[in-house]
């Protein structure tokens, strides 16, 4: 496999980050490789081994079966652990150390995917370091239409990726951005943006775009088709329950929580109770386009 052991550096929603190797070519991030920068948003160094420290718990995801297990532990002098497991119950396949701000880490690949290691890593230290700059890594679909993105959220299994095919299927002019992880910013003007990212889960759509953002429609499913706008309260509740955050970190918390009520204030938010059919992609095409 080859690898590659200079500094690379990436741009993704405008904010740009290095990664230093020796890492493998990666194909999702390829699209997003720019030239130097001297402000960046972070750096990642992938090294060969770290020194023992002692460790308190912070948090540890649980997301259930089938989903990657993340423990984030703060060290004795004040800075982070990431140690990260494919599934839960699997051997830690990297631990990752950042700095207090999460601008500046470590990486150590320790056994399994490598480019599990290294994606969820700038995935954790983007969505970290990005907190106070107006930007949330999404849990969504998103696809472009006349313009404009379309996010579609949901818990997973609920329809996002199906619906998404339904306006590729039967919504002409219909491209799509990103199938898991897009990038949602609220931009320095106040208005709403997506970006696509080099995470897009399962379907490797990995495009270095960005539209004007038109909607966000939660999809669940349900026996017949209905939409609905939502208030601002569960406007900010529904696009919450979708965006990467750890509520833990207080500071991080207070970024994310001023992101999200500028978006609620100028991205209309829905709610799509629908069948995985023609009609629903149509009812929610002609609701939020219109």
């Amino acid at each position: 496999m080859e690898t590659q052991t200079v500094s690379s550096y990436y741009k993704v929603a405008g904010l740009c980050f290095r990664l230093d190797g020796p890492v493998p070519d990666m194909a999702n991030l390829a699209p997003f490789r720019c030239e130097k920068e001297s402000h960046l948003l972070f750096t990642l160094e992938v090294v060969r081994g770290m020194p023992l420290v002692s460790a308190t718990p912070v948090f540890c995801t649980q997301d259930g079966p089938g989903f990657p297990e993340i423990a984030i532990d703060k060290l004795s002098d004040g800075n982070y652990r990431f140690r990260m497991r494919p599934l839960p119950g699997e051997p830690v396949a990297a631990e990752l150390r950042t700095n207090a701000s999460f601008t500046r880490a470590q990486l150590m690949l320790l056994e399994g995917d490598t480019h599990f290691a290294i994606n969820n890593s700038l995935m954790l230290l983007y969505a970290f370091s990005s907190a106070c700059k107006g930007v949330l890594e999404m849990h969504s679909s998103v696809v472009v239409n006349g313009g404009r993105g379309y996010l579609f959220l949901g818990k997973s299994g609920t329809g996002k990726s199906t619906h998404s095919s339904l306006w590729l299927k039967h919504i002409p002019g219909t491209m799509l951005l990103n199938d898991d992880n897009p990038i949602l910013r609220l931009m320095p003007d106040g208005s709403a943006r997506v970006f696509g990212s080099p995470w897009s889960g399962k379907t490797p759509c990995y495009k270095n775009l960005d539209f004007p953002a038109g909607a966000v429609v939660r999809i669940r499913q349900a026996p017949f088709n209905k939409i609905e706008k939502l208030p601002p309260v569960q406007a900010y509740a529904s696009l919450m329950a979708s965006a990467s955050s750890f509520r833990p970190f207080k500071t991080l918390a207070e970024g994310w929580h001023a992101t999200l009520e500028g978006l609620v204030g100028v991205l209309p938010c829905y709610v799509l109770d629908c069948l995985p059919d023609q009609a629903a992609a149509e009812l929610c095409h002609k609701t939020v386009h219109g």
